[in-house]
């Protein structure tokens, strides 16, 4: 039987240690995408992860479920992530993860899918993180939210405690550098070539 977040959070609360771990293994993926996008470090993106879970656990007993758990725990994370941004003063730096190996890439591909387009998606996918990287941290919050994961502006709105109005503005106003930054970065080649 598949419990919802809402059924497993009351079983949590109840004693059942069980249900808070199908909560982990339900949203660790998503918390750590999340981390990750906004920090850009793996380490500490799984640390931020980590410290998500066990600060939702210590609340729990407080969760009144006026949000959902979903929206709850993407407010932990945020928060956690803002902490770590402000306690390393530094603009969040996105990596390719060191352990991903092409050639791998290449192998586990589709087999529709040649290598020069999985280098061109990869190169692409590097190219959008650098960008992400220069946008201030309230539009590449709204950016991971709405694109990445999916959430509505309403969602946002109530996630980062702001008008719905201004999560549509973030949103436009960061997909415009990061469209400007793309079209500029793929023109560069092209005019050295030229």
């Amino acid at each position: 039987m598949t419990w919802t977040d809402e059924e497993l959070v009351a079983r949590s609360i109840g004693g059942d240690a069980n249900s808070f771990n199908e909560l982990i293994l339900r949203w660790e993926r998503p918390i750590y995408a999340l981390a990750y996008r906004t920090i850009g470090r793996e380490e500490d993106a799984r640390d931020v992860c980590q410290e998500t879970f066990l600060r939702a656990f210590r609340a729990l007993p407080g969760f009144r479920g006026q949000a959902k758990f979903s929206s709850w725990l993407y407010r932990i994370a945020l928060n956690l992530c803002r902490d770590w941004i402000r306690r390393e003063r530094r603009t969040p730096v996105v990596q390719t993860p060191e352990d991903v190996d092409l050639m791998d890439l290449a192998a586990a591909a589709a087999p529709s899918e040649s290598v020069e387009d999985l280098v061109a998606r990869k190169d692409l996918a590097r190219s959008v993180e650098r960008a992400m990287a220069r946008l201030p941290e309230e539009q590449r919050t709204a950016i991971v939210l709405k694109e990445y994961h999916g959430l509505t502006f309403q969602e946002i709105a109530d996630l980062v405690g702001c008008p719905l109005s201004t999560v549509k503005t973030r949103l436009y106003q960061g997909l415009t550098v990061l469209r400007r930054e793309l079209v500029k970065n793929a023109n560069a080649p092209r005019a050295l070539k030229s």
